[in-house]
């Protein structure tokens, strides 16, 4: 059950939101100084095949966040975050079916994410979500220059 301290439903990400998500994503570690979370949010807010999701408390503070969004054929949830004040009540499994729903809405049937090897508290919240480890390896190219790097 949901605490009657916070919101009862999730909110599309606004920009204005990135300084607090920002600082959610420091303080539950998924923050990274070659990665600012300002190009994340405004890409996923661009388009149609992803967003940003927020939840918030009864005083407007951003306390959860999950980013969703699909290639055409698998959908992917990013970025799953719950302050650690509302952390085992059950919001970030409701922030996760807020995700598959999103995609299930859009004809997407099978989603993916990925948890960082040495997180095994996370890998172990998406186990007992139904998830399960493939046998696959990720591969990364930058193909352009980063964001902040690019010329006005």
């Amino acid at each position: 059950m949901i605490a009657p301290s916070i919101h009862p439903t999730p909110r599309k990400a606004h920009e204005k939101d990135i300084p607090a998500i920002t600082t959610l994503w420091q303080e539950t570690g998924l923050y990274r100084p070659y990665n600012p979370p300002e190009w994340d949010v405004r890409f996923a807010l661009s388009d149609s095949n992803s967003t940003l999701l927020v939840w918030e408390d009864n005083n407007n503070n951003i306390i959860a966040t999950v980013m969703v969004g699909h290639d055409g054929h698998r959908g992917w949830l990013y970025y799953l975050a719950v302050t650690p004040a509302h952390q085992k009540t059950g919001l970030g499994k409701r922030f996760v079916d807020a995700g598959e729903d999103w995609l299930r809405e859009r004809g997407v049937w099978r989603m993916q994410l990925m948890v960082r090897s040495e997180n095994s508290a996370m890998q172990d919240f998406y186990r007992h979500l139904g998830y399960r480890a493939l046998d696959v390896t990720v591969m990364q190219k930058d193909i352009d220059t980063p964001p902040a790097e690019r010329p006005e």
